[in-house]
């Protein structure tokens, strides 16, 4: 499929977003599409876009497949709503999470943890973030691809591929592991136990060369 303009982007991420977290305003207008893209929060960038500007959008989203319209009952108002799930063959947590990027450019896990969060009636914990992302990294045409971390940054930042490939050079894909809470519980108690040791001026790397005790019987 061609890449979403950013106006595209702009409108189709408003869709998801409005669907899940206002759904008794869904489907939506020309003129309530206008709104959520010109919002001045859960934006980056921040745009203003026109009437005429959406409408535009709206037309070549449909013609992609990605959107359909509506009428109210009874009404003669059309209303846009939007095909994410079948277009790009993803489930609902997968297109909440491409709603953010979307919405707000690339993120870093924990970034789309908190604020996919309102998608949700039940928060999701981090690991189910990256099993995602790997879903959606991993396919034979990608949907997320994973920058390389920034001077300063404990995390990588991940971008939607929807969008067309970055300026940036994507760090390869590997998929996430997630750590054994066994052998992180080992090797904390072997720190500890090291620590009694080094406390008591026991050197646990020195075989010890002491025999039995001849005084006991």
């Amino acid at each position: 499929m061609e890449p979403l303009t950013a106006e595209e982007a702009r409108v189709l991420g408003c869709l998801i977003e409005k669907g899940r977290t206002t759904p008794e305003y869904y489907p939506m207008t020309v003129n309530a599409l206008m709104a959520a893209c010109n919002q001045k929060t859960n934006r980056s960038p921040v745009v203003d876009y026109d009437e005429l500007t959406v409408e535009r959008t709206i037309r070549s989203l449909d013609n992609k497949g990605i959107i359909g319209l509506t009428r109210a009952s009874g009404g003669r108002t059309l209303k846009y709503l939007h095909k994410a799930e079948d277009a790009f063959q993803v489930d609902s947590e997968q297109v909440a999470i491409l709603a953010v990027l979307l919405l707000r450019g690339p993120q870093t896990p924990g970034e789309l943890r908190s604020r996919t969060e309102r998608y949700f009636p039940v928060e999701q914990p981090l690991g189910t973030i990256e099993v995602l992302l790997d879903d959606l990294m991993g396919r034979v045409e990608p949907l997320v691809e994973r920058l390389p971390r920034e001077p300063g940054q404990k995390e990588n930042r991940f971008r939607t591929l929807i969008t067309g490939p970055s300026d940036i050079e994507p760090q390869q894909y590997e998929p996430s592991v997630q750590p054994d809470p066994i052998i992180e519980r080992i090797t904390t108690l072997e720190r500890q136990i090291r620590a009694l040791a080094e406390s008591l001026g026991i050197d646990l790397d020195e075989p010890s060369t002491a025999g039995p005790d001849p005084t006991v019987v």
